[in-house]
C-alpha cells in the first residue's frame, strides 16, 4: 500500500485487476465522510490550520482533491508514477510539448490527429522546434529520421484514421538508446487495452472526453508519466498555464472510469461485428479495423495489447454513396468525437483532418470518401440494421 497525503489507496502493486481498479479508484470513497462516490469539491481555495500546519490543499489551479483522485486512479491503471489530468485532450498534447526546447527535434505519427499538425505548426514551429512526420509502422523510416537533436517521438497507435499499429515496445528501445522520450497517444485503446508504459513508454497521453470519460458530456485530457523528474517539470508547468481540469469535470471523468472496462469489452465485440458486415457489404471498397487477421500490423497488436477497441474506418464506392449515407444514417449520429456509449460516424476530411493538406491525406489515404466511424455500445443487431438502411 501507499500512503498519499496521510490517505491509503491501492498501489499498481496490488494483485487487483484492472475490471476492479477502474471501479474502486485510488482512495475510492471520501476517508473524511465516507461518501462511495468520491465528492465533488467546488472550491478554489482551502482555509489553512496555520503557518506551520499545511493540509496539503491550496488553490485549486494547484491541487483539488477531486482531480486528484481521478489523477491518483490514472497513474495507478497505467503503472506511472504520476498523472496530471487537464482540460481537453490538446491541452493533455501540449503539456507535454512544453517539454520541447527551441532547435530540438520531434518526431510525430504521419496519420495523427489533425489537432496535433496543427499544435505542431502554430506552436512547434513558431518556438524554434523541429518537427517531422513519419510512419511509425516503418522503422527503418524512423531510424533514418533521427537526427542529433530529436529529442521527443510522438506515437499515435492505432493512428486516427487509418488504424495503423506502431510495435511500442520496438520504437521504445530505439528511442533510449539515443536518449530520445517517447510519447503514446493511447486515446483509442485505453489503458484497459493498452499499457504504453510496460511495453517501454516515458509519457502516455489521453482524450480523456473520449473512452476514459465514455459519456460525450465532458472534455477532458489525461497525461501520465514514468518518473519524478517528468512529474516536476509538468508540475511546474501546470500551475504556470493553469489547464487543470475543473472539479465537476473530474468527477464526471472519474463516474464515467468506473465503466470503463464493461464499455470497452462492449465497444470492441460490437466493433468486430459491425467490421465483419461492413467488410462484406458491396458499397464499401476497403475496412480498416486492427482486428482483422488480415491487417498488416495484426501480430503487433496480438503481442502490445489485450484488445482491439471499438473504431473502424472504411471508404465507401462514391462521393455519391457517402453523401447519401451521411443523410439517411439515423440511430448513428454524424458527430465529432469518439469513445462515448454512442456510435458515431465523421468525415476526417471535411471535419477531424481539415488541418491536413489535400496531398498529405490522399497519400495517407484519407480520401474524401473514407468515413470513421467510433461504435458504441447500442445492441449491434440495431446498429447493423441502421448501417445497412443507409448503404441500401
Amino acid at each position: 500500500m501507499k500512503n498519499f497525503t496521510n490517505y491509503t489507496v491501492y498501489d499498481k502493486k496490488e494483485n487487483l485487476h484492472d475490471d476492479t481498479k477502474v471501479v474502486r479508484g485510488a482512495l475510492g470513497h471520501d476517508p473524511v465522510t465516507g461518501a462511495i462516490s468520491f465528492p465533488i469539491f467546488q472550491s478554489a481555495t482551502y482555509r489553512h490550520i496555520g503557518i506551520k500546519e499545511n493540509t496539503n490543499f491550496n488553490y485549486s489551479r494547484i491541487i483539488n482533491p477531486t482531480r486528484e483522485e481521478f489523477e491518483r486512479t490514472m497513474a495507478i491503471l497505467d503503472h506511472g508514477y504520476r498523472a496530471f489530468a487537464v482540460s481537453s485532450g490538446m491541452a493533455a498534447t501540449s503539456l507535454v510539448l512544453t517539454m520541447l526546447k527551441p532547435k530540438e527535434h520531434v518526431l510525430v505519427s504521419d496519420d495523427v490527429y489533425g489537432g496535433t499538425v496543427r499544435a505542431c505548426d502554430e506552436v512547434l514551429k513558431y518556438n524554434g522546434v523541429l518537427y517531422k512526420q513519419v510512419d511509425f509502422t516503418n522503422l527503418e523510416e524512423v531510424k533514418n529520421n533521427i537526427k542529433p537533436n530529436t529529442k521527443m517521438m510522438i506515437i499515435e497507435t492505432p493512428t486516427n484514421p487509418m488504424m495503423k499499429v506502431a510495435d511500442i515496445k520496438a520504437i521504445c528501445e530505439l528511442a533510449h538508446q539515443k536518449g530520445i522520450t517517447v510519447v503514446v497517444d493511447n486515446t483509442f485503446l485505453t489503458t484497459y487495452f493498452q499499457k504504453p508504459l510496460d511495453l517501454g513508454a516515458d509519457i502516455v497521453v489521453y482524450s480523456a472526453t473520449k473512452y476514459l470519460a465514455g459519456h460525450n458530456d465532458v472534455l477532458a485530457g489525461v497525461v501520465v508519466v514514468k518518473t519524478k523528474e517528468q512529474a516536476d517539470f509538468l508540475n511546474l508547468q501546470m500551475a504556470i498555464y493553469g489547464a487543470c481540469l475543473a472539479p465537476m469535470d473530474s468527477w464526471l471523468a472519474l463516474r464515467g472510469l468506473k465503466t470503463l472496462a464493461v464499455r470497452m469489452d462492449r465497444h470492441a465485440s460490437n466493433a468486430k461485428k459491425v467490421a465483419e458486415f461492413l467488410r462484406n457489404h458491396p458499397k464499401v471498397k476497403k475496412v480498416y479495423y486492427v482486428g482483422f487477421e488480415d491487417h498488416p500490423q495484426y501480430a503487433i497488436s496480438l503481442k502490445q495489447t489485450t484488445g482491439f477497441g471499438g473504431m473502424i474506418s472504411f471508404e465507401l464506392d462514391s462521393m455519391d454513396t457517402v453523401n447519401k449515407f451521411l443523410e439517411k444514417i439515423n440511430l448513428i449520429l454524424f458527430a465529432e468525437s469518439l469513445g462515448g456509449v454512442e456510435s458515431l460516424v465523421t468525415h476526417p476530411a471535411s471535419r477531424t483532418h481539415t488541418e491536413v493538406s489535400k496531398e498529405v491525406r490522399e497519400k495517407l489515404g484519407i480520401t474524401d470518401t473514407l468515413l470513421r466511424l467510433s461504435v458504441g455500445i447500442e445492441n449491434v443487431d440495431d446498429l447493423i440494421a441502421d448501417l445497412k438502411q443507409a448503404l441500401d
